[in-house]
């Protein structure tokens, strides 16, 4: 249809175009696995956009939680339902679940342990062959259960907390408050994230990439509604005081 000299130019301005314009390639990507599943995908989204559709799960699934906990477990109805505690996981799963966590056990890990994504998708044969491998697991699931989660996860836990609940608005004061719960429960704590995440850790830190992360959003499902049930609801001023 066009001359050769027309068809190399056409070539070079679409390259061109897609060099200055990346957005453009992927969205043509995201249209063609929309196709090939016959229109709208969850599946398709996720591949296209993780990051994003990671923060979108992890903010849904901390308020079903707690929604969960306050309704089934709690015996409140719809009207009863506290909105400042449910606020709470809402900002925590949609700031530290879905972007920090997102950026620490995937970003970061790929960096800390090289043989992550090779390990993770062998089959079950390689890995009970890949020593190095085991060992690199093992490393990551006492990263998580002795650094993260006792000294990442809860204090950041309980700031927001106060950031939602408490009555300051000095960013020390919520650091102070939360960091001051955080000690007091911190036995408690950690023995009730140890019997979960630990066995959890070694399963999610062995399965496919692709199933690590929403394979850890269904374990925290279960223990947000958990963690909700103990931590959730607001202290009264006066069990406080009679406390001290």
């Amino acid at each position: 249809m066009f001359p050769g000299g027309m068809r190399s130019s056409l070539n070079m301005m679409r390259m061109q175009f897609r060099m200055h314009f990346p957005f453009y390639q992927r969205s043509c990507s995201t249209k063609a696995a929309f196709a090939s599943t016959g229109g709208f995908s969850l599946l398709a989204i996720a591949q296209q956009y993780p990051f994003q559709f990671q923060v979108v799960v992890s903010t849904i699934k901390t308020s079903i939680a707690d929604i969960i906990t306050q309704t089934q477990i709690e015996g409140k109805s719809i009207t009863e339902i506290d909105t400042k505690r449910n606020l709470v996981f809402v900002v925590f799963g949609a700031t530290y679940l879905g972007g920090f966590q997102w950026w620490l056990q995937v970003t970061k890990f790929r960096q800390w342990f090289p043989g992550m994504d090779r390990f993770a998708n062998a089959t079950f044969a390689e890995k009970l062959k890949d020593v190095p491998g085991m060992i690199s697991a093992g490393k990551q699931v006492a990263f998580d259960v002795f650094v993260h989660l006792p000294f990442m996860y809860f204090p950041c836990f309980y700031t927001v907390k106060e950031f939602v609940q408490g009555k300051s608005w000095n960013p020390i004061d919520w650091a102070k408050d939360g960091c001051t719960k955080y000690y007091n429960n911190f036995r408690k704590d950690t023995y009730a994230m140890f019997c979960l995440w630990a066995p959890a850790d070694c399963v999610l830190f062995a399965v496919p990439m692709w199933l690590r992360m929403p394979g850890r959003h269904l374990v925290s499902l279960g223990w947000t509604a958990y963690l909700s049930f103990l931590r959730g609801a607001k202290i009264p001023e006066k069990a406080i005081e009679d406390k001290k």
